[in-house]
């Protein structure tokens, strides 16, 4: 076995569970000065923090490069990116210029596309009996959006008045991946998804106000498997019994009843329908609009008093782990934010700038709100909730994998219970860059994937657990990539120095230099597992055919 072997397994193990935590060093993980403010960011958080007593620690290159290539793109820099990084001198302009870069690569798309896929409950058969490639239909069109920088106002009207086929129009699969399809449990997941708040904790009236912007919503069949024509009916077409499609629950209301249970008094009468918005202003529906188009049109203004800030809290969640309201999907008047000043000055710069999300992303991830040091030594019971450092979070588990795998230079098998040619994935296939939910692995199921059911933040799970940390210490499946994996295999039988070795190995597992002490015990302890004997020397394995290659 190679030396170096059980050095790296550790090395892997504790990288990603969470077993060992790095001791404090400046030298390693932080920059002893104290930061500058970068932009108004700064301002509002720096000051929070002086008025209790606490003076953030900017981190070092080492850790920036390797947070920032996680959070933008959901990946690990290579050992090469990491290292010339590093090595290039700190300067005002470095961390942007790296922002800059992998906000403009392919693989920011996949990354966020897995995000908003936990959010819109992309996600096959159960629990909402959405078909594989309507699953895949919506997974593209919400890629393609992201990777076109779609202002999320347009992002979000389009969903929420989206007519069509399921299979054909991705958007309108959002009102197909929802368990519960009346008008009031589309209001419910359109304040959970686009306003941040939980429509089952409001005033009965209000959530009643707002399911009448969809009581019109109505699904058609087509003589296609599970396929639907989700449209506006306003004469409610598809309660006549038994007008379903292949593949569908049977509809049961019958178009005769007028009062159905789900739809309110105010919809039967004919005419100009009144109700109100959720702010309370009233609202009038005339009979020849889609009350989706109204309820869009009051949604996405600059003035809504939800919209803005509910994506502005869930993108600081994505990046720093928690919300300035937190958690992002509860927003209500007890549950304050806290730093309003600095919630209230992101939701203006997002509106003065279109709604432009990757704008949005730059202010924030260069902030030196989100450059601190992660090391939390502060005893402030406020410190977490001001942002006085960088929390520690386990990795998503699609990133985790892939991670591991880009380290070893190996792959997963990824499968769903439903045999269609929709849900096979090549076996290179990247974790974050599977679109359908249904299509997982034992792995990805232990390390708490969302179950993208609900559409809340709390389904996805990034707590450390034993068996988690067992999983990655003891398993067969991680041990195996350990021992033949070809990318380590390669870093470790090269001809090199022992110092180079380990050097290569930190920079490709934590994307860092091995500091002198740690090569030391590195090598010590490869010593101990694999000495060396003089005088009986190792005898010369043959090389195969392939091994002679792959040196060469």
């Amino acid at each position: 076995m190679n030396r170096y072997f059980l050095v790296l397994f550790a090395m892997l193990s504790a990288a990603f569970s969470g077993a060992v935590t790095p001791k404090p060093s400046a030298e390693i993980f932080e920059y002893s000065v104290q930061p500058p403010p970068a932009n108004q960011i700064d301002h509002f958080v720096f000051d929070r923090l002086s008025s209790i007593g606490i003076h953030p620690v900017l981190c070092s290159d080492a850790v920036f490069i390797r947070r920032a290539y996680l959070d933008v793109i959901g990946k690990l820099p290579t050992a090469e990116e990491a290292a010339e990084f590093i090595d290039t001198p700190y300067s005002k302009g470095k961390r942007s210029q790296l922002i800059d870069d992998l906000l403009a690569r392919h693989e920011f798309a996949d990354y966020w596309s897995m995000k908003w896929g936990d959010t819109l409950r992309i996600k096959a058969e159960f629990p909402i009996n959405l078909w594989p490639n309507a699953a895949q239909a919506y997974h593209r069109w919400v890629r393609t959006s992201i990777a076109q920088n779609k202002p999320y106002d347009q992002f979000v009207r389009e969903m929420l008045t989206a007519s069509g086929s399921n299979f054909r129009v991705g958007p309108v699969n959002f009102y197909r991946a929802l368990q519960n399809k009346t008008p009031e449990g589309i209001a419910t997941a359109v304040a959970l998804t686009f306003m941040g708040t939980r429509a089952e904790t409001w005033p009965a009236d209000r959530l009643k106000n707002l399911s009448v912007f969809f009581s019109q919503v109505g699904y058609k069949p087509t003589n296609e498997w599970k396929e639907e024509h989700v449209f506006w009916d306003p004469l409610r077409t598809t309660k006549i019994a038994g007008n379903a499609a292949p593949g569908s629950a049977v509809v049961t209301t019958a178009i005769a009843q007028p009062k159905s249970e789900e739809t309110p008094e105010t919809l039967t009468e004919p005419g100009t329908r009144r109700t109100n918005f959720p702010d309370g202003t009233p609202a009038e529906i005339s009979p020849d609009r889609d009350p989706r188009q109204l309820f869009a049109d009051w949604l996405i203004t600059p003035d809504n008093p939800w919209f803005a800030r509910s994506i502005v809290n869930r993108v600081w969640t994505w990046l720093l782990g928690r919300g300035i309201i937190h958690e992002p999907d509860d927003i209500r008047e007890d549950n304050p934010p806290s730093n309003p000043e600095l919630l209230a000055w992101l939701e203006k710069e997002l509106t003065k700038n279109h709604y432009d999300l990757k704008h949005l992303y730059r202010l924030i991830l260069n902030s030196k709100t989100y450059q601190l040091s992660s090391i939390s030594n502060i005893g402030n019971p406020e410190a977490e909730a001001q942002f006085a450092y960088y929390p520690l979070r386990r990795l998503d588990a699609e990133v985790l994998i892939d991670a591991i795998n880009e380290i070893t230079g190996t792959s997963d098998l990824y499968t769903s219970a439903i045999p269609e040619p929709f849900t096979y994935i090549p076996k290179e296939q990247p974790a974050v860059s599977i679109a359908d939910g249904s299509i997982t692995s034992s792995f990805l199921a232990l390390f708490g994937r969302s179950a993208r059911a609900t559409g809340m933040s709390n389904e996805r799970n990034n707590q450390t657990t034993a068996p988690q940390q067992r999983y990655l210490l003891n398993s067969g499946h991680i041990q195996k990539k350990l021992e033949t994996g070809p990318k380590l295999r390669a870093l470790t039988a090269r001809k090199k120095p022992p110092e180079e070795i380990i050097q290569d190995l930190y920079l490709t597992i934590l994307s860092r230099y091995p500091t002198e002490a740690e090569i030391q015990i590195v090598m010590d302890y490869g010593h101990r597992i694999s000495p060396e004997k003089p005088s009986q020397p190792p005898k010369k394995k043959r090389m195969t055919k392939a091994e002679r290659k792959r040196r060469a």
